[in-house]
This record gives C-alpha cells, sequence and structure tokens, in this order.
C-alpha cells in the first residue's frame, strides 16, 4: 500500500512539473480556440454609382444567463422581459420565464434573436441588463455577413454571387469571383472562444483579438439604365419566341467598356433567369455575322473590292460535293460583293473565298488570326469559351472548310469575340479589350485604375475600314436588316441565322437555329456597339436574325438615345468665329468714336443698335419701329445730339 502510494505521488509530481505544459496546451486546444471573423467584402458599383452587391452585416444576439450577480439578474430581468416583448409582440412574462429557466439550467448561450440588421443589434444592445455588457450582463454578439444585390437577378451571372455546396466548397462567378481575392476579400479578423459544452463556444472578450479589414470597393463599367435596357429588351423577345436562351452585350465604341451584359436561359416552367453567362463562356458558329470578317479579309488582301462581281446563279451552287444555297428562292444572279454581304449571299461569300483562298489557305486563316479571333479574349470572369478556327490537319478541316467557314460554320467563336471585332470596325480599325472594372477605391481614395487596352493598333486600312462601315449602314438600309431602318436614327450591323444541332437525327423534323445581330449605333460617328443572340427561337413565330434579333438590338439603341442621350465634350467653348469678331469689332469701334454724337447704325440689328444709344454719354430716348436689322434713321450720321432726344429708327 505504501509502495502503492508513492507511485501515485510519483505520478502526480511528473504530471504536474515534467508534463504539465503539454498538458495545459492540450486543456487550452480543447477549451478556447481562435474563430476567424470574415472581412466585410468590399461593394460592387454600376459605373454611375449605383450598388450591385453589397454586405450587410447580420447578428445574432445571445446571452450567457449566469454571468450576471443573482442581484444584477434579479433587478433587470422584468424590465429586459419588458423590452423583449415590445420588440417581439408577445407576453412579457413569457420572456421572464424561459430567462429564469435559462439561469437555472445554467445556460451560457441562451439565443434573444437571430440574423438581426444593424439597427436592431444596436436596439438590443440598449435593453436592460444587455447593455451592461458581456461580463456584467452576459451579452453575447456574434456577427457575420451577408451578401445583397439590388438589382435582384439582373446581371447576376456578370456581377457574381457565392454558392457554397455540401463539402463547404465556396464558386464566385463573375466580377465578384474574378476580383475578390485581390480586392474585395479583405483581410479576416481573429476573435477567442471558450467551449461551454453541448459543441457551443462563447467569445472570451467583448472585442476581437484581430479586427478585420474590409474589402475594397469595385467600380464597374456596366450602367444601372442600360443594363435595364438590354435586360427587358431580351426578355421581352424571349418569352415572346418561346427561346431556350440568349443573351446581349452593350459596349462603348472608343474604350470598350461594357455598360449592359444580360444572359438568360429558360426554365422548366418558362420563366427566364441568369443561368450561365452564355457572353463569356459559349463558343459557338457565328452563322452569317462572321461574313462580315470574311470580306474585311478579302477588301485588306485586294483580291476583291466591293465592285467585284460574283455570280450566285440560281440561288444552289455545289462546292466539292456538297450543294450550298442562299435564302433566297430563285437565288440573286450576279451581283457585288458588297451587295452579297448586304443580301447574306451565303454562295457569293463562298464563291469569293474558294476562287481566291483554296490554294493558299493559310493566308485567310492568318488574316484571322492576325486580329486574334483564334484566342480566348483574356477576360478576367472566369470561364471565358475558347474560339475554334479550323486549319489544314484538324479534325474539321476539309476540303469544305473554307467554303464553309465563309458563311460563319465550321468555326467556333463568343458573343464577346465576334462583338468585339465589329466594335474595331466601329472604331475605324482601332481593337479595344471589353473592359468590366474601371477603378478601384477605399471610400473616396482610389487605389487603382483601369484604361483602356487596345488589342490591335489598326486591324486593316482605312480605306477597308470606311468601305466595311458603308456595306454594314446598307445592310440596315436596303439589305437583310432592312425592316429595322429608321429615317429617324442610324444603326449598321450584321444579321445571322445559323442551323444548330444540325447534327442530330431529329434535326428535319425539329429544326433548330440561332439568330443573332451584331452592329453598332450610330451609323455615323458610332457610340456603342452591341450584339444580340438568341438560341432555339419557336420557328413558328420566326427564326431570322432580323426578325428575333434585331428587333432587341433596335430597341436598345433607341431606348438608349431616348433614355440616355449621348453628350459630345467639347474642349472649349471659346471657338474663334470670324463674322461673330468683326460684328463686335465694328460695335467696340463705334461705341468708342460716337459718344455724344449720332453714329450710322443702318443694317445694325436692332437690338444691337438699342444698346448702342442707349449707352452713349448723352441720355437719349430711342423709339423702334419694326424687328430685324436697321433701314434707316431719323437723325443723321454726325449731328450732335441732345439730351432727351427721341431717335427714331425703322426696320
Amino acid at each position: 500500500m505504501f509502495i502503492f502510494a508513492l507511485l501515485i505521488v510519483f505520478k502526480l509530481l511528473s504530471i504536474q512539473f515534467v508534463q504539465g505544459e503539454k498538458y495545459k496546451s492540450m486543456a487550452e486546444k480543447r477549451l478556447v480556440k481562435n474563430v476567424t471573423i470574415p472581412a466585410n467584402r468590399g461593394n460592387i458599383y454600376s459605373v454611375d454609382g449605383n450598388l450591385l452587391a453589397t454586405s450587410i452585416p447580420k447578428y445574432d444576439i445571445r446571452i450567457d444567463a449566469v454571468t450576471p450577480t443573482s442581484k444584477v439578474f434579479e433587478e433587470n430581468i422584468k424590465a429586459l422581459s419588458d423590452s423583449l416583448a415590445v420588440y417581439y409582440g408577445k407576453p412579457s412574462a413569457n420572456y421572464q420565464k424561459k430567462l429564469r429557466a435559462a439561469r437555472a439550467n445554467r445556460n451560457r448561450y441562451y439565443l434573444l434573436a437571430r440574423n438581426v440588421g444593424y439597427s436592431d443589434y444596436m436596439r438590443f444592445r440598449s435593453f436592460p441588463l444587455l447593455k451592461l455588457g458581456a461580463f456584467k450582463g452576459g451579452l453575447i454578439v456574434e456577427q457575420t455577413t451577408k451578401r445583397e444585390y439590388p438589382m435582384g437577378g439582373v446581371a447576376q451571372r456578370t456581377i457574381g454571387y457565392e454558392r457554397v455546396d455540401d463539402a463547404g466548397n465556396v464558386t464566385r462567378p463573375g466580377l465578384d469571383g474574378a476580383f475578390g481575392a485581390k480586392y474585395l476579400s479583405g483581410v479576416d479578423g481573429k476573435r477567442l472562444k471558450q467551449k461551454i459544452g453541448n459543441g457551443q463556444w462563447k467569445p472570451v472578450a467583448d472585442y476581437n483579438q484581430v479586427e478585420p479589414q474590409d474589402g475594397y470597393d469595385v467600380y464597374t463599367t456596366i450602367s444601372s439604365n442600360i443594363q435595364d435596357i438590354a435586360h427587358h429588351a431580351l426578355l421581352q423577345q424571349l418569352e415572346y419566341y418561346k427561346a431556350e436562351h440568349g443573351c446581349v452585350v452593350v459596349m462603348e465604341v472608343k474604350t470598350g467598356e461594357v455598360r449592359a451584359i444580360s444572359n438568360l436561359a429558360r426554365t422548366e416552367e418558362g420563366n427566364y433567369y441568369e443561368k450561365r453567362n452564355y457572353a463569356v463562356w459559349e463558343s459557338h458558329e457565328p452563322g452569317s455575322t462572321f461574313k462580315t470578317m470574311v470580306l474585311t479579309a478579302a477588301l485588306e488582301d485586294k483580291v476583291v473590292d466591293t465592285a467585284t462581281i460574283v455570280d450566285t446563279g440560281h440561288g444552289r451552287k455545289r462546292f466539292y460535293g456538297r450543294d450550298i444555297t442562299d435564302s433566297k428562292y430563285g437565288g440573286y444572279g450576279k451581283i457585288s460583293i458588297a451587295r452579297a454581304l448586304e443580301v447574306s449571299s451565303n454562295i457569293g461569300l463562298a464563291t469569293v473565298v474558294d476562287q481566291n483562298y483554296s490554294q493558299q489557305p493559310e493566308k485567310f486563316l492568318n488574316r484571322l488570326k492576325s486580329w486574334g479571333l483564334d484566342k480566348p479574349l483574356g477576360l478576367p470572369i472566369i470561364g471565358e469559351g475558347d474560339p475554334v478556327i479550323p486549319g489544314p490537319g484538324h479534325k474539321l478541316w476539309s476540303k469544305n472548310a473554307l467554303p464553309s467557314m465563309a458563311y460563319g460554320y465550321n468555326l467556333r467563336l463568343t458573343p464577346l469575340q465576334v462583338l468585339t471585332f465589329y466594335n474595331a470596325i466601329a472604331n475605324d480599325g482601332v481593337m479595344v479589350k471589353p473592359r468590366f472594372i474601371k477603378r478601384v477605391k477605399e471610400l473616396n481614395r482610389e487605389i487603382e485604375h483601369f484604361d483602356r487596352q487596345v488589342i490591335n493598333d489598326k486591324i486593316c486600312s482605312d480605306e477597308t475600314v470606311k468601305q466595311m462601315q458603308e456595306v454594314l449602314k446598307n445592310v440596315v438600309v436596303r439589305g437583310t436588316g432592312r425592316s429595322l431602318y429608321s429615317p429617324y436614327f442610324s444603326m449598321a450591323g450584321k444579321t445571322g441565322t445559323a442551323k444548330t444541332e444540325y447534327w442530330m437525327d431529329d434535326w428535319n423534323d425539329d429544326p433548330r437555329y440561332v439568330s443573332s445581330f451584331a452592329g453598332y449605333f450610330p451609323a455615323q460617328n458610332p457610340k456603342y456597339s452591341c450584339i444580340v443572340i438568341i438560341h432555339k427561337p419557336s420557328i413558328k413565330k420566326g427564326y431570322y436574325g432580323a426578325d428575333v434579333s434585331g428587333p432587341v438590338f433596335k430597341r436598345i439603341a433607341q431606348k438608349i438615345f431616348t433614355e440616355t442621350p449621348i453628350v459630345e465634350e467639347l474642349e472649349s467653348l471659346e471657338v474663334a468665329s470670324q463674322v461673330a469678331d468683326k460684328s463686335y469689332k465694328g460695335y467696340y469701334d463705334i461705341a468708342q468714336t460716337y459718344k455724344t454724337i449720332m453714329p450710322s447704325v443702318v443694317g445694325m440689328p436692332v437690338m444691337d443698335a438699342v444698346a448702342l444709344l442707349e449707352n452713349m454719354e448723352v441720355s437719349i430716348k430711342v423709339k423702334v419701329q419694326g424687328s430685324g436689322e436697321v433701314a434707316s434713321q431719323s437723325v443723321a450720321k454726325g449731328e450732335k445730339l441732345k439730351k432727351g432726344q427721341t431717335v427714331v429708327i425703322k426696320a
């Protein structure tokens, strides 16, 4: 027994002095831990300063019913219960009973309110007992943040959002994900918490060990007004045509700043929501909108000019064992290549490409590659689609590859890649990168500013650009887009109608199309470029680009100019005018020379003559008959004027 007692004493001493630090550390790990306090993510704003995304703090209010002394608890419990009764609209006795039960059960983590806003949080802090704080009143406050989107689902895929899966993995698409790590996320804080049983943890102190630092604010290029216009114009058309999905992008020509981007897809119930960012992600066969690139290449390579005649025959022509057809029954016959683009002749563009590039396809492909059409734009938004432009040796290459590419098949581009090229035509050949972010700020301090990025200083000669601008304008005036023409508002662009899923066995029984329109407005001195793409509209109502997508383009253009008129900036108001300068000098010389003697005011505007005579050193009365320029005066030039004399001037 004595030896056993000695062993126990030895073990106690060993635990106390030899292994003490180890067991203390283990106890602290089990009972106390540092908890991360997420920083508030920065706000995302539109270019006009409207909130697109913001983090709102939410609070859980709890009480440690054991911490207050008996005296403090009894002095405040009724008043606290009364305050809770007023807040919730329930009997005070009910809360008094619950609080007493929590104290009796030694509940150190009793919930009073969950997920309340800042104003309610401050209200709770003013309640009796709770206003004494953590150590005297037992107040426990836990803060979380919730991301809110004032515009709702509008542009949600571009603005971004937070999605957490069952495994706790967080996905952030759009701008929230693209600029989150660098600007929006901020720096998390830390707070010490103590385990109080039943898997619950209570803050040790009423303050944070490390305060979280909020993220920076990101100002996008998106305009709230233009975004709203684009979203509802697209939604209206999708609903009418019962289309599967569609997208629209509006971009400022000179800067490449994206003013609006909307992506909508149909649910099983027939509603539309932002399912995917089709404008950025979806790489597909562009159809006839690609003909603009084809003609630009041919003009720049000098293999044709706009007057070159091409024979489109009777609307059907065979290329390497496969027929290519035009939409017009009977064909267009012999027409210029410019007219071929205006009427969107597949045969016309295919003939030009086959005749001039079939023996040297690399020449045509290299021209496309020089514009960067074979590479992604390098957008910050995650998930940009890859373009596909096949060449010799590619699995998609064949003898028919070039004729097919001439009218937008056998290759793939995203909507933003197509729009970037059309924007370059509008921008006199300067290709700029689409941009979604303008600046990053911390309150009023600018952290970073983003300027225009030029992809290609000049995609082609000025002559080619001017020719293409004229042809694209004529597409709307007298071509496939003539239904969109308005004498009061000019637009330029190209319609597109492409088959999709035509490789599937059921296509003949259930044909599917992609309708598109890409262009810019106004046709002279363009301000905005725009692309509209609608997938699988109901063919019972229509499927041609001019009928399905074109009206969306027109509606957007007209509403932008109605609701957000373009304002031209002048470098200076001090513009020299020889006529005005000469008129002023004559007026000034007379005023300085004739102060008491009647001058000649014949030929002078009546208002100037009156001002001149009434401001002479001799006070006279001026009587005017008529308006316009002075034809005669009652007092001859050179006569000395008398005080109070009346002078009649007639116009």
